[in-house]
């Protein structure tokens, strides 16, 4: 099988492919011609990469999951080693979103603060108010000379 049935089969690019590949997360076999010879197993790793990826566990953190398929293994986390990564990704989540969380709050402090003063004090603020101040004094200047015409 070549790179390009693997990648479709896969439902990823020939450079996906090659790049799992050069992590060493699977090997292939080199026909006489310098061809890779890809086979149906290549496929489900690499579809394996790809599940566990949309999961958050990057691409060299497969390798437990892998390597339980390649020992030939129904499941990709039938071993003690697969489910073991799966922890290691929610401890790491977990450890993400008390991070997020914090980042979060601290946002929202600082609308309150912003949102609580009189008027905010920037300088588009400022802008506006003086040019709004300035249009009013010429509009009563231009009216009172009228006037006095």
């Amino acid at each position: 099988m070549r790179i390009g049935e693997v990648a479709r089969g896969a439902g990823v690019s020939t450079k996906t492919v090659r790049y799992y590949e050069s992590l060493g997360l699977f090997s292939v076999e080199r026909l006489a011609n310098g061809y890779r010879d890809y086979d149906y197993s290549h496929v489900e790793l690499v579809r394996e990469i790809q599940s566990l990826r949309t999961l958050g566990i990057g691409a060299e953190q497969t390798r437990p999951f892998l390597d339980c398929l390649v020992a030939g293994n129904a499941r990709a986390d039938d071993c003690a080693e697969s489910v073991a990564a799966y922890r290691a990704t929610i401890t790491a989540l977990d450890t993400r979103i008390v991070e997020l969380q914090s980042r979060r709050a601290a946002l929202a402090e600082l609308i309150a603060d912003a949102t609580a003063r009189e008027r905010p004090l920037c300088e588009f603020a400022v802008a506006a108010t003086t040019a709004a101040t300035t249009a009013s004094t010429t509009h009563d200047f231009m009216s009172d000379r009228k006037e006095e015409h």
